[in-house]
Parts: C-alpha cells; structure tokens; sequence
C-alpha cells in the first residue's frame, strides 16, 4: 500500500507525509529527460566535432597578397 501525499507520515512525526518524508526522497528523472539530455548532449559534442574540423581548414587556407592602404585613393586594395 502506498502513502498519499496528505495522509499522516508513517515515520511517526503526526506531520503530513507530503511536509515530512516525502521531501527526503529522491525524484527520478523521467526516460523523456534522459532522452532530452543525452539529445543535448550529442548536439553539443557534435557541434564541438564541427568547430574543431574547421578549424583545421583554415589552417590549411591559401594565403593570397595582403590587403594594403592607398593613401592616393582613400580605400584598401
């Protein structure tokens, strides 16, 4: 038989079980959350994957000539 919230603790104190023990045990986290958190969890390692791969690629980029400043025309070249 389980305990409802409102009825007496069966600790003894005479207190509601909802304002006595029932705050002392742990809440289990749902299937749907772990779900949601391992979800979020492999979006971030991903992204993490992503942003490491990149940056790879610009290390490998070509480099061409260098923008430089005309003092003649007022804008870069």
């Amino acid at each position: 038989m389980s305990v409802g919230r409102n009825d007496p603790c069966p600790c003894g104190s005479g207190r509601k079980y909802k304002r006595c023990c029932a705050l002392r045990t742990p809440h289990r986290v749902s299937f749907g959350g772990w779900a949601v958190l391992a979800a979020v969890a492999l979006m971030l390692l991903t992204g993490a994957v992503v942003m490491v791969g990149s940056l790879d690629e610009l290390d490998s980029a070509p480099t061409g000539p260098r923008r430089i400043w005309s003092e003649e025309h007022g804008h870069w070249h």
